[in-house]
């Protein structure tokens, strides 16, 4: 087994000044000497020798001429004192911003390989600070708190005391950046109105069939589809949001893992795109209370509806007391016969346990 070694990094810098400093007692300089022959101040010489004073290019060539060496030598001395006093200065940041792991799901992001798994004993968390900023893509955590906890988010949620911010952020960042690996033309809304009618006839098929089609049909109108696994205490479903002025994303979880919940969440959210604004991010998750519904949500929630279901068809959904009666009327409006059951349970016209099996399992 190969042994994996971290490359030496001191607590200690060294400037250039302590090299300034060996050659003076070399040659039984003093700094006033020194100081002389460069045409410094005895001060400005000091400075030097103890950091507080760069060594810049003008500097560099002096040195050059009067100490010896080169230019270049006494720059790239210069540079890396500047880098070592940076990563020193760096570890005490991340030391004292260790609390912040508190707020997020390490754990989880580990078990997912979305940073380095370690024990999280204290020596090791200023490196799972600095691994966290790097996926947040955020210079520090008070910079994550008010690009993800602290926007304005319209969201609905089941379990409110359970879900916290910093797993839906994680899982919100999950879905950035699996967007930014896609390419896709501007959004176009009649494409997209085309493409949801297009992609309703496809809840019939088979998770492996319908996923491509839908993800193609909405990138063809300009709209990123990504599926992401849910983060333990987000318990979110899905986003609808725009990532600029002109990409929309839709980001669904399998939160449920049925497809009636997967299609009507699907069509929730493109109701978002199509009906509401693009500087909010509507956050949802699976029947929560009215209370916690907002206007937008009520909206997206009754076009979802009546699009699975037009409103033509709801005075024959109380009649569907038997599994043949929901088959032949999901046939005959051409949707899924599991998106029926959920429709049924959800109005209490059956009860929850009923007809399950005709529902289709989903998984990521």
């Amino acid at each position: 087994m190969t042994k994996t070694t971290r490359p030496f990094t001191p607590d200690w810098v060294s400037p250039p000044g302590d090299t300034i400093a060996d050659i003076l007692e070399e040659r039984d300089w003093t700094q006033a000497e020194l100081a002389e022959r460069l045409g410094y101040t005895t001060k400005h010489i000091s400075l030097l020798i103890n950091g507080k004073a760069p060594v810049n290019e003008e500097t560099a060539l002096k040195l050059e001429r009067v100490l010896g060496s080169t230019a270049a030598f006494w720059l790239k001395r210069e540079a890396q004192y500047r880098a070592d006093m940076a990563r020193i200065e760096e570890e005490n940041r991340l030391k004292e911003w260790t609390s912040w792991l508190d707020e997020l799901p390490v754990k989880e992001l580990m078990n997912q390989g979305v940073i380095p798994k370690c024990n999280l004993i204290p020596k090791n968390k200023p490196g799972v600070v600095k691994s966290l900023l790097h996926f947040f893509g955020v210079a520090s955590p008070e910079k994550w708190r008010s690009c993800y906890a602290d926007r304005e988010i319209y969201f609905r949620r089941t379990r409110e005391e359970q879900s916290d911010v910093g797993a839906i952020s994680a899982w919100l960042r999950l879905g950035e950046i699996e967007a930014e690996k896609l390419d896709c033309p501007k959004y176009s809304k009649p494409k997209f109105e085309k493409a949801v009618q297009e992609i309703r006839s496809l809840t019939v098929l088979p998770q492996q069939e319908f996923k491509p089609q839908m993800q193609q049909l909405c990138r063809e109108a300009g709209v990123v589809l990504v599926l992401v696994p849910s983060i333990k205490r987000a318990h979110v479903n899905g986003v609808a949001r725009w990532l600029n002025p002109h990409k929309p994303l839709i980001q669904l979880s399998l939160y449920g893992k049925t497809n009636d919940r997967f299609w009507f969440n699907f069509f929730h959210e493109a109701a978002h795109i199509l009906l509401h604004d693009k500087k909010n991010i509507f956050l949802d998750q699976w029947d929560s209370g009215e209370s916690l519904v907002s206007e937008p949500e009520r909206e997206a929630d009754e076009w979802a509806r009546e699009f699975l279901i037009p409103p033509e068809y709801e005075g024959e959904l109380a009649q569907l007391q038997s599994k043949n009666d929901v088959i032949d009327f999901a046939e005959r409006i051409g949707i899924h016969r599991g998106i029926v059951v959920g429709r049924l349970q959800h109005d209490d016209l059956i009860r929850r346990d009923w007809m399950n099996d005709l529902k289709q399992s989903l998984c990521l």
